[in-house]
């Protein structure tokens, strides 16, 4: 329970600090809904989502209405549909996405996750038809989002599945021109994918995962830099304060923004008579000046998010959320961490805008994040091998120190350098930043698997 003061400084975070429940997320099994005829799929998959989903944007605004406390999205996940799919062609993959999105128009969501396929090992000829489809799908949907596992610690990198994907991101890119190749901001490539993620792009359900389940992700980047620059106030008008000091400050704040968004979560479930699953605590900003993850970086000292020490900061912020999340919470899970999207985030961009921020710097800082390369904006005419080799790089961070880590790169096409690229609303803008320079595609162009290390023995 809270305290007395908790609650009143809960009350502050909604009033100045940009306190919210970044997500609602409900979880939906289609694998009951698997035919070979596709009408007889379309039908049982508009009838569960509509079952299930048809209450949910109602009940969320009604349980913050009762808390004051907003629920900026709400969406759904479902079964990897190159599973749930696996006997679709090509075709019927991209009619697939558009049952799906019509189905996510019509609950009133703001995205629906799960259009992905897991091919960390291999890849059926039903996941091959889902990867080819994406530029088509994602071109002519809305709300639709994927997420493909070409990783884990477990199996390694599928390199055949990474050299696909980089030429699919360029595709999706190209389909999605007119939009500065927006397709690309809902389509993310993993390693080491969780079975229960909230958030978008790579929201989807798990083979391991309650048939329907509530999942939440909380946030609040403003909530934990305003507690930041009160405790360095504070310190500096009691002789100063230290970084271990710091990180049980964002712990504290950690703990208190993943309780309400547990209470909120809980509630949602409660009155749809659904499983609550898991809290995903991770820091996820929106565009606005003010709740922002790279504005940490300068509470604690650092000139901008890119400078010397920021993966160190880093470090220490992922750390202390997970910290205070977890005695919150019996129940965590998805990323729980810190995000560093690059178009999502005003101080972030502004710091690859001027140049204090660069791509090698943000694969550094990916060893120590929730996700990784993350809503990018690069060349339109960047070769699909360096974009491979991008990922490769990724893969092997996550695979290696086994962790999530994954890459959503908008190459944009028509822009090269400089240009600006606007995706609006949540995913906000960005400058074109250079890529590595150098020439991968030999090495792409070996394929096979790159073997899971040594500590994918345990058992």
């Amino acid at each position: 329970m809270l305290t007395d003061r908790e609650v009143l400084s809960t009350l502050n975070m909604l009033r100045n600090e940009h306190l919210d429940v970044r997500t609602v997320t409900l979880g939906i099994s289609l694998f009951d809904c698997a035919a070979h005829d596709f009408d007889v799929f379309a039908y049982k998959v508009r009838a569960k989502i509509s079952r299930y989903a048809g209450r949910l944007v109602e009940t969320c605004n009604d349980v913050a209405d009762k808390y004051g406390i907003p629920v900026v999205n709400k969406r759904i996940s479902v079964s990897p549909i190159g599973v749930v799919g696996a006997s679709f062609s090509r075709e019927e993959m991209v009619k697939a996405c558009r049952v799906l999105d019509e189905a996510a128009k019509n609950a009133g969501v703001d995205f629906l996750g799960g259009f992905g396929a897991l091919v960390e090992k291999g890849m059926t000829p039903g996941e091959r038809n889902l990867i080819d489809s994406l530029p088509e799908a994602l071109a002519c949907t809305d709300r639709i989002c994927s997420s493909i596992n070409v990783a884990s610690s477990r199996s390694g990198i599928n390199m055949d599945a990474v050299a696909l994907m980089g030429q699919r991101i360029l595709d999706v890119a190209e389909a999605t021109r007119d939009r500065d190749g927006i397709g690309c901001a809902k389509l993310v490539v993993f390693a080491n994918i969780p079975q229960d993620v909230p958030f978008m792009a790579g929201a989807y359900l798990g083979v391991g995962e309650p048939d329907v389940v509530i999942n939440v992700g909380v946030s609040g980047p403003g909530v934990v830099k305003k507690a930041i620059d009160r405790a360095m106030a504070a310190g500096k008008a009691d002789g100063g304060i230290t970084l271990g000091e710091v990180a049980e400050v964002i712990k504290r704040t950690a703990y208190k923004v993943t309780r309400v968004g547990e209470i909120i979560g809980k509630e949602v479930a409660d009155r749809l008579g659904l499983p609550f699953g898991v809290a995903d605590l991770s820091l996820a900003p929106p565009p606005a000046v003010g709740d922002s993850v790279g504005e940490i970086f300068q509470s604690v000292g650092l000139s901008s998010i890119g400078a010397p020490g920021s993966t160190a900061v880093l470090a220490m912020l992922n750390d202390a959320v997970k910290k205070g999340g977890a005695f919150a919470s019996s129940h965590v899970g998805g990323l729980s961490g810190a995000f560093i999207p690059v178009s999502e985030d005003s101080s972030i961009e502004a710091a690859t805008r001027s140049g204090a921020l660069s791509l090698e710097k943000l694969e550094a800082m990916t060893s120590v994040c929730s996700v990784g390369l993350d809503m990018i904006a690069i060349p339109g005419d960047t070769p699909a091998a360096t974009i491979s080799g991008m990922i490769a790089d990724e893969m092997a961070i996550g695979m290696i120190n086994s962790k999530t880590t994954a890459v959503r790169v908008i190459p944009v096409p028509g822009k090269g350098v400089g240009d600006s690229a606007c995706f609006g609303g949540l995913l906000g803008e960005a400058a074109i930043i250079a890529v590595p320079g150098g020439d991968a595609s030999s090495f792409i162009k070996l394929g096979g698997r790159i073997p899971a290390p040594i500590h994918s023995l345990k058992n």
